[in-house]
């Protein structure tokens, strides 16, 4: 018998017979007027607020009931949410990567900017790890497709997710929501905001969240791939004049995240953890029972990252004379300093077993110690931006959004790699920095009735640079042995051209060009050498893009939907390749492909049916390959005799690339890139007029393609086509003050891998030792939030 559920259902059942005694006893009001049409959906996608079917871009805008509906708690819940979205998982935030239309860096070192930017209320995320935490208050999320360096800058090449955080309006409020689940994850939250005067308003937002994990650790009893944040979040809004309004918006966070360990889903029969005889896999790994979907680990060191991040923005916005020359124009100032710290940590060896004493050193002699492996670290980032932007009004024939931009991002990495022993052990520090100074305008004129032209650019100047230092490692006395520094200047200029068309109120087509840069990157990671620093930077970014796209509202608003396709061509792309090192640890390595192209098509749409009845849908088809990359990494194989790994078919040793086996993967798929992908939605509500309060039934289903999660198309590391369908119901007070939620996430309980690894490669297992040893395969895989059937229940009160 299930205990999470024995826990869960009382609290389940005590909650709604207290809502429904609150239904019945309170009085009945009358309910807003329902037109039964879509409501509009703004976006400030353009620095400027816009309702979306007026937008010429694929856009998807996942509002405040979607979040809600979807019990959105961090960016890892939004894929399933959007199809143009991926996410890419390393052993801890830093390593993540968001990828849009099948294009994001990989394993992100300080060295190496993301693709795809976070902005926070105009403020960008001075390292993409320092979105991976709750999204505390958030009222909207757009997600932005294509090059957007005109407007966000240079770590937007392939898109940006542009974030909203709630509003403050009317009288003072407060808010109160709790989640829970069988599985063992909560939340608490509540927010109080609204005016305090005619001058001043306030919001003040905290929550504090927990989820074990998807992975038990027979170690510690405890479990792993996890997380537990707290939240605080504040806006004040001072209008002193009717022209002048003052916006800070401070926040702190803390969270750790206890990821993002992998379980052996496959191991080779007598494997024997390197070649040491007393040291077979059932001692190793005593109790776990290897195969597919087992959850089980042996972990005696952490592995993840806690860090907290704590900062403000400050926006002034000066309204223009209504009688003067700029009258409708807004002036704004938006300053921002965050801070960001993250210590980071990473069992190694993934055994609790005292491993050091039957390891040879490169001599051939025993370590004489004792231990495991692990590696420890910390990231320090410090951010500081300023921009001064002009408004126009959102009429007459010319609109525009013209500024200024200032950003300076200073970011450290300390690590040490363990045991304390100089054939096994790294210790490294590394500073980057980049700042950036930029020029930017876009605008549009309606040279014709109904037809605008869309014109573009920023000019960029950014100062980047290094300094890395190696270390002795302990236990001798810490002393640098390495030091290297270098500087950097990269300008460029993007642009947009465009060119929009208003068929009739209803229809509207576009078609849009623009390009996208990425300044140059340094792969600062452990296997940084002289011989690299020699070298020079890893070359700029550059993308060209072109979309074409229709927007239709049909049946007088009660149906929308929009329609894009789309090419985009990236030369000198930055992307990470993963290995396993000398020591059996997983790294990745820095490339610059040659060229590569995402092209598809995106549909997304809405219907109102009826007023009880709203379904909506998207679908996208994205086509991400290389086109050129000839030194590309390889995969390895069993040789004949099983007693060694040989390269995979397609894979040369070639003296061009110092005599290294490489592959051409010119036309090969990128990494973790799904052909297709498919959400539908809809939600019934349940009108009661006898009731204060009403009904409703929501249900999503999301489909993705099969996919390739490694740069080098190991065939073992594809995770084949699925789909994961959730249900909800409750009810909802008529008058805004509760709503009780129950929930069914995977209802058909399907499984699927968020991560597959493939060990050929891996020296950490063989077999009959100590004779000739052959080769074992080992598979992993990481287990997603949603790997199995979970049930929940979420109560939201305002008072």
């Amino acid at each position: 018998m299930n205990t999470h559920n024995l826990t869960l259902r009382p609290i389940t059942a005590a909650v709604a017979i207290a809502l429904l005694g609150l239904g019945t006893a309170s009085a009945q009001q009358a309910a807003p007027v329902d037109s039964g049409k879509l409501e509009s959906v703004v976006v400030t996608a353009n620095k400027r607020a816009q309702n979306l079917q007026d937008v010429p871009a694929s856009i998807t805008v996942l509002g405040d009931a979607v979040l809600q509906r979807s019990n959105v708690r961090d960016l890892e819940d939004i894929p399933s949410l959007s199809p143009a979205l991926t996410l890419s998982y390393g052993t801890q935030p830093g390593n993540f990567s968001i990828n849009m239309r099948g294009i994001g860096t990989f394993s992100l070192g300080i060295g190496v900017e993301a693709d795809v930017s976070v902005i926070v209320d105009d403020i960008p995320q001075g390292m993409q790890a320092g979105a991976f935490k709750d999204l505390a208050d958030v009222y909207r999320i757009e997600v932005l497709k294509g090059p957007q360096s005109t407007l966000f800058g240079k770590s937007s090449i392939a898109g940006a997710l542009n974030i909203t955080t709630k509003p403050i309006g009317g009288p003072i409020k407060t808010t109160v929501s709790s989640y829970l689940t069988d599985d063992h994850e909560w939340r608490a939250g509540f927010s109080v905001g609204g005016a305090v005067s005619d001058t001043l308003r306030m919001r003040l937002a905290a929550s504090k969240t927990s989820y074990q994990g998807t992975l038990n650790d027979l170690t510690t009893g405890g479990h792993l791939n996890g997380s537990k944040g707290d939240n605080l979040s504040g806006k004040l809004e001072w209008t002193p004049t009717d022209q002048l309004t003052v916006t800070l918006t401070p926040h702190y966070n803390r969270t750790e995240k206890f990821c993002c360990s992998n379980a052996y889903s496959y191991m080779s029969p007598g494997g024997i953890y390197r070649n040491a005889p007393q040291l077979p896999a059932s001692l190793v790994l005593a109790g776990i029972n290897i195969g597919p979907g087992n959850r089980d680990v042996r972990n005696d060191y952490p592995t993840g990252g806690k860090f907290h991040d704590v900062g403000s923005g400050v926006k002034l916005d000066w309204a223009f004379d209504p009688n003067g020359p700029l009258a409708g124009h807004t002036l704004s100032s938006i300053s921002s300093y965050g801070r960001y710290h993250m210590d980071d940590y990473q069992d190694n060896d993934n055994t609790d077993i005292d491993i050091l004493p039957f390891l040879l050193l490169p001599n051939g002699q025993p370590t004489g110690m004792h231990g495991g492996l692990f590696q420890y670290g910390s990231f320090d980032v410090h951010s500081t931006t300023q921009e001064l932007r002009l408004t126009s009004p959102d009429k007459g024939a010319v609109r525009y959004v013209a500024g200024l931009w200032y950003g300076k991002n200073w970011l450290n990495r300390e690590l040490t790699k363990a045991p304390l022993i100089q054939a096994y052990g790294t210790s490294y520090g590394a500073d980057a920095w980049n700042i950036s100074k930029a020029i930017y305008g876009q605008g549009s004129w309606d040279f014709v009735p109904n037809t605008s032209l869309i014109l573009g650019g920023r000019y960029n100047d950014e100062d980047t640079g290094y300094n890395f230092r190696r270390y002795t490692v302990p236990p001798q006395v810490h002393a640098l042995t390495e030091y290297y520094h270098k500087e950097d200047n990269d300008k460029s200029f993007t642009g947009k051209l465009g060119l929009e068309h208003r068929i009739n109120k209803d229809s509207m087509v576009y078609g849009m060009a623009s390009t996208g840069h990425k300044g140059v990157a340094y792969d600062l990671t452990s296997g940084f050498t002289s011989a690299t620093a020699k070298l020079p930077a890893v070359k700029p970014e550059t993308a060209r893009s072109y979309e074409i796209g229709l927007k239709q509202s049909l049946l007088d608003n009660r149906a929308m939907f929009s329609l894009a396709l789309f090419r985009t061509n990236f030369k000198n792309f930055q992307q990470s390749s993963s290995f396993f090192d000398a020591d059996g640890t997983y790294r990745t390595g820095l490339n610059s492909i040659g060229g590569l192209r995402t092209e598809g098509v995106e549909l997304e749409g809405s219907v109102r049916v009826t007023r009880e009845l709203q379904l909506n849908g998207s679908f996208a088809y994205t086509k991400a390959t290389v086109q050129s990359f000839e030194n590309g990494p390889c995969y390895n194989v069993l040789n004949a005799t099983g007693t060694g790994t040989i390269p995979g078919p397609g894979c040369v040793n070639s003296p061009k690339y110092n005599n290294t086996n490489v592959q051409d993967l010119a036309g090969k798929t990128l990494p973790n890139a799904p052909k297709v992908k498919v959400n539908l939605g809809g939600q019934y509500d349940l009108v009661l007029p006898s009731q204060s309060f009403n009904g409703f039934v929501a249900a999503t289903t999301r489909y993705q393609s099969r996919t390739q999660f490694s740069l080098s198309q190991d065939p073992m590391t594809i995770q084949g086509a699925y789909s994961i369908t959730n249900l909800s119901f409750g009810v909802k007070d008529k008058q805004d003050r509760y709503k009780f939620t129950f929930l069914v996430n995977n209802l058909f309980d399907k499984r699927y891998a968020a991560g597959l690894n493939n060990g050929y490669a891996n020296s950490n297992w063989s077999s009959k030792a100590p004779n000739t040893p052959l080769v074992v395969n080992t598979t992993e895989w990481l287990p997603p939030r949603d790997y199995q059937r979970y049930f929940g229940a979420r109560l939201d009160m305002t008072f």
